[in-house]
């Protein structure tokens, strides 16, 4: 399948907006409940690593970035944000848009990129280990997920090289 990776611009919202909320949906990829406005979720994010794959013309996926800490000897850490439309899954879109923004990141000066995945998202764990992250934690029962169940979470991480 061919498809391109880009940085996102505001104009991509509705459709990364549209990607997010089948995210929630599936209820194992977040504990939001809904999709932010576009100026919330803009606020949140790093500016700099925000990418998007497109496909004839279509966003197909979305990948962003937000601090971890407001603590300056945290500013190379930040928290990964992925999300592929459902008919895409399989097309190594996900591995393609995770290789970008490691790339992105560290050319940003990032060298901790970290996710926190609900354990039952085994997609999303062998994912972003095909790209490096190793598991670093695991967080029983930190908190109840969309159907009101206590869930765990599998704490990722992928480190630079160049550090």
């Amino acid at each position: 399948m061919e498809f391109i990776i880009r940085a996102m611009i505001k104009e991509d919202w509705e459709a990364v907006a549209a990607i997010y909320k089948e995210g929630i949906d599936i209820k194992i990829a977040t504990y939001q409940s809904e999709v932010p406005t576009y100026e919330d979720w803009d606020m949140s994010h790093i500016k700099s690593c925000r990418l998007v794959a497109e496909a004839d013309n279509k966003i197909i996926g979305w990948i962003a970035l937000t601090p971890c800490s407001s603590r300056c000897v945290f500013a190379g850490v930040a928290e990964v944000s992925i999300y592929i439309k459902k008919e895409y899954h399989g097309n190594h879109v996900g591995e393609k848009l995770l290789q970008a923004i490691i790339s992105e990141s560290e050319k940003e000066g990032f060298w901790t990129l970290q996710s926190a995945i609900i354990d039952i998202n085994k997609a999303s764990i062998a994912l972003h280990t095909k790209v490096g992250f190793r598991m670093v934690g695991y967080r029983e029962k930190i908190a109840k997920d969309l159907n009101g169940e206590w869930s765990n979470l599998v704490l990722m991480e992928k480190r630079s090289p160049v550090i």
